[in-house]
């Protein structure tokens, strides 16, 4: 038996929020959320951090035994860095994100989790939420002094006790080993979508969409229709085994998509940049060196092509001095940089007219007395059928 995973991952900035803070990622080894906090840059860059250093995890040469050090350290990495921005730039002070991420390895699952992001899991039909949130109002709750109904509404459901952010220590996780069970069906979302949309109704969407794609879509339009008072985004995995196509493609959603564009666009910008002199100093090579060439070698053809003696003397030699006067530098230029123009030197060339007769010669023949007068000149046997003809070519020569 061999285990596979599809999945889909979504997120909307739902119809509040100025800016999308979760980000989120799916691969064939490895799925996360994370949901970001910190003010109006914060919260978006700790998210996108966080995945950043999470998904180079997403490969297949992973033993199950290394999984959670694997995790572990990857969190820890994120959490230095958002340290580290903090420190550098005061208007970064307090951004954290949460996370829930599964990574696998043949028939194991590794689970970390950190916040108030969840996974839920349905099993035969069974739907339950596998994680614990890390919040005050999760802690009252355990302590018996509120009901779950009450707690969905506490003005105060969003205090995190856990988060990873740029406070000194270690990131404390929620850690565990799992089955990978064919059949299993896993949700990571973002309290955009467990706050506003009820455990059962998601359980319902998750139970009766098999497409995980098409699931994921329901899930995000519920929350919008709810209000979306708050970012949602959700990750879905279904443990599938003996696919004959696994899926292998990686998505990335929200603020890391983001980034990831801008990043893109940044070393595009950046290349043109570089390239600005770089063509700046083509354009000098070629007024200042290969155009001069190229007029050197129109004059030379043409001398050529008008001296005294037979026209297929006359080509031979024009084709000799114009390929001498395009490949003779007329200043000192590296070699590197002539070879990289000479082709556009022997174009401006041509178009010049150097070696007109060559090129007509190198035209598909129709006319059977053409083919017989260039076939003459290869031999320097061409007899004119007229006397006007041989005037012509005595007063030529």
């Amino acid at each position: 038996m061999t285990i596979s995973l599809r999945y889909a991952a979504r997120s909307d900035i739902g119809l509040v929020r100025q800016s999308n803070q979760d980000s989120a990622y799916a691969g064939p080894h490895l799925c996360v959320l994370c949901d970001g906090m910190g003010g109006p840059a914060g919260g978006d860059i700790a998210s996108a951090v966080a995945i950043e250093h999470l998904a180079p995890l997403d490969a297949d040469s992973h033993q199950a035994g290394e999984l959670l050090s694997l995790l572990r350290s990857a969190v820890q990495d994120a959490h230095a860095e958002l340290i580290e921005r903090s420190a550098s730039d005061p208007e970064l002070a307090g951004l954290g994100t949460t996370c829930v991420g599964l990574m696998r390895s043949g028939n194991k699952l590794a689970m970390v989790h950190v916040g108030d992001s969840r996974a839920y899991l349905l099993r035969d039909g069974e739907f339950t939420q596998v994680t614990t949130d890390h919040t005050f109002v999760e802690y009252l709750v355990e302590s018996g002094r509120l009901t779950r109904e009450q707690a969905r509404r506490h003005p105060q459901r969003s205090v995190l006790l856990r988060v990873l952010g740029d406070a000194e220590g270690d990131v404390q996780l929620d850690e565990s080993i799992r089955e990978a069970v064919p059949g299993d069906r896993w949700l990571l979302c973002s309290d955009g979508l467990c706050g506003p949309v009820t455990a059962e109704t998601i359980g319902e969407v998750l139970t009766s969409i098999p497409e995980p794609e098409m699931a994921a879509d329901q899930l995000i339009d519920l929350a919008l229709r709810a209000g979306g008072p708050d970012n949602v985004s959700v990750v879905i995995v279904d443990i599938v085994d003996n696919d004959e196509s696994p899926q292998s493609d990686t998505q990335v959603v929200g603020s890391a998509a983001n980034r990831r564009a801008l990043a893109a666009a940044a070393r595009a910008k950046s290349v043109v940049e570089h390239a600005g002199p770089a063509i700046e100093s083509a354009r000098a090579n070629l007024v200042e060196d290969y155009l001069p060439r190229a007029s050197r070698a129109v004059n030379q053809a043409g001398s050529a092509l008008s001296a005294p003696g037979p026209l297929s003397e006359r080509a031979r030699r024009a084709k000799e001095v114009s390929t001498v006067a395009l490949t003779t530098p007329t200043t000192k230029v590296r070699k590197r940089r002539f070879l990289r123009a000479v082709g556009l030197v022997a174009l401006a060339a041509t178009a010049a007219g150097v070696g007109y007769v060559l090129w007509k010669r190198s035209q598909p023949i129709e006319d059977p007395w053409a083919e017989e007068y260039w076939a003459d000149l290869e031999t320097d046997a061409f007899v004119p059928d007229s006397e006007a003809e041989q005037a012509s070519l005595k007063s030529g020569e």
